[in-house]
């Protein structure tokens, strides 16, 4: 064998053990690379599943704020229907107030006139009288059918709910704190003061 053919078969076999190095080297940086792929998609999941416990937390919290929300806004039509309800029956209760006030000022005219001395030995003022007395009769018998009462008697004891005292004086046959003259009726409506009773009181 020449010099010249020994040189190439050198120069081949050379050749080939670099490229047995080259493919060594590239198996290494596949096998590195491999390796941190491996690390980086054990990462990701990781990542998703602390992601996706994030986001159930936050759904529940979410529910549970809107089922909050809706228990609120369920008490509060509660507590608005409550209201109107009341409102509305105090309103059909109450309604009669102010004509309730103006009436039993014509009941205070109609008992004055009945508490007047008159000549009742005429027959005309008789049959007046008459007619004043049923009147009165009538329009208290209708006031009490729209819960409307009188309030104030003598010898009742003062209550400053439903009584005005005017004057507090010893009076003999009566105890202390008792109603010994009504000056004026009170009334009430469907239970409530309308009107106090001016009244003496028995000191």
């Amino acid at each position: 064998m020449s010099d010249k053919e020994q040189k190439v078969e050198n120069s081949e076999e050379l050749e080939q053990v670099t490229m047995e190095e080259v493919q060594l080297e590239e198996g290494a940086e596949q096998v590195v690379n491999d390796d941190s792929g491996e690390t980086s998609l054990e990462e990701a999941v990781a990542r998703v599943q602390e992601l996706e416990a994030q986001l159930a937390v936050q759904q529940e919290e979410s529910l549970k704020k809107e089922q909050d929300l809706v228990l609120r806004t369920r008490a509060e039509i509660d507590n608005i229907r409550r209201r109107t309800e009341q409102d509305v029956e105090k309103a059909h209760k109450f309604a009669l107030e102010k004509f309730a006030k103006d009436i039993i000022n014509t009941v205070d005219n109609l008992e004055r006139a009945l508490a007047t001395p008159a000549n009742t030995d005429d027959t005309g003022i008789k049959a007046l009288f008459d007619g004043v007395e049923l009147t009165l009769k009538e329009l208290l018998t209708t006031l009490k059918r729209f819960e409307i009462e009188p309030v104030g008697v003598i010898g009742e004891a003062f209550n400053p709910d439903l009584h005005q005292a005017i004057s507090m004086q010893p009076a003999e046959g009566f105890e202390s704190n008792q109603i010994t003259t009504v000056l004026q009726k009170g009334y009430l409506l469907n239970g409530r003061v309308i009107r106090p009773a001016m009244v003496m009181v028995a000191a």
